[in-house]
């Protein structure tokens, strides 16, 4: 067991971080350094980000990253910036080069084995060689993948495992909201978001070895799913479809108003086909909600015998954040590489400190 608080650098202070910090104190765990690239919260106390008293923890400029990190001498790092491996490369490899742990709520980092695996096997090399872990988290470690797996241990056989979840991009800033294409009119969204998906097998794989294909959050998904149950994929497709509303939407995060029939978001569905012969079709709606709607998680297994599962109404951002922080003992005590999730074994409650779960 470690005798001491874990130590904790948290990459971007945004929406997500004011949870994942909060959460870490509260797990008896300390944040010993914060890093963003917005000039107007460096030098903040986080205790300000947070809205609480002063933690004597100011927020660094990304340029001075290294050097901070070097002298805080962290245990792990959270990363809660943005939604593709690409973009978070910078973080993960300061991290992988330093030896340092580093977990991220970034969607493509929860399985990007199967969406970038050059970046993918670059991150993992170095952080063997330094011996620290990465990986990625967050809602979908439960909700879209483990009580997935649950149910399937279950099941006597399976046909097709069909799931369906959607959120409001006004919950996780405008990096998110663009990448679903809201605000866009129809057809500048076919050409920037739906165009992507028309491509044969041959000319996304050669995308996705290149580094420079763009998935939707159930590709890492589906890709997470068949490597928990023991599946061998043999075909993968994604397909973005635009949501619309009858009325004009105001977007806060957009700072903009979405007017009726332009896209307020996307509905994303990826099919992956097995050698056994599961079938798993995902779908994750992504927009700017109207009054009428809320966030829902619906997954369906059909076999012997069918399967449904509702959670209506999950406080995702909470949801993301908590599996975050209760994953750090997991990331600190396995072997080095960068590891996803379902290897890690079940996401536990954490009912002590969590460096009383360090080995």
């Amino acid at each position: 067991m470690m005798d001491r608080r874990v130590k904790v650098v948290q990459f971007g202070t945004g929406k997500m971080a004011v949870y994942t910090m909060r959460y870490v104190y509260e797990k008896g765990g300390e944040i010993v350094g914060a890093i963003d690239i917005n000039p107007d919260v460096v030098g903040k106390d986080i205790g300000e980000i947070m809205g609480v008293e002063q933690k004597n923890v100011k927020v660094t400029a990304l340029e001075n990253a290294e050097e901070m990190i070097k002298n805080v001498k962290p245990d792990i790092a959270i990363v809660t910036t943005m939604s593709l491996l690409s973009d978070i490369k910078d973080a993960f490899m300061l991290c992988a080069k330093l030896g340092v742990n580093a977990i991220s709520t970034c969607e493509e980092a929860f399985y990007p084995w199967n969406s970038n695996p050059t970046l993918t096997k670059e991150i993992d090399d170095l952080a063997k060689k330094t011996g620290c872990t990465i990986t990625g988290s967050g809602y979908q470690d439960i909700y879209w993948g483990q009580l997935i797996s649950s149910i399937a241990g279950s099941t006597q056989t399976i046909k097709k495992i069909k799931g369906s979840s959607s959120y409001n991009v006004e919950d996780y800033g405008i990096a998110l909201a663009k990448a679903h294409g809201a605000g866009l009119d129809l057809d500048a969204f076919d050409k920037e978001i739906a165009s992507v998906d028309r491509m044969s097998d041959e000319e996304r794989q050669k995308l996705i070895n290149s580094g420079e294909y763009a998935p939707s959050y159930m590709w890492n998904v589906n890709g997470w799913l068949c490597s928990k149950l023991g599946l061998t994929v043999t075909s993968q497709t994604q397909k973005c479809i635009p949501q619309t509303y009858k009325e004009d939407i105001v977007s806060s995060t957009l700072g903009t108003t979405v007017k009726a029939g332009d896209a307020t978001g996307m509905s994303a569905v990826v099919t992956t086909n097995t050698k056994e012969g599961v079938v798993i079709e995902s779908e994750c709606i992504g927009k700017v909600y109207s009054k009428e709607d809320y966030d829902k998680n619906e997954w369906t297994i059909e076999g012997e015998p069918n399967t449904s599962i509702v959670v209506a109404r999950p406080a995702t951002v909470e949801l993301t954040c908590a599996s975050i922080v209760n994953r750090i003992p997991d990331v600190i005590n396995f072997a080095p590489g960068y590891v996803t999730t379902e290897k890690f074994g079940e996401l536990n409650y954490r009912v002590k400190p969590l460096n009383e779960y360090v080995k």
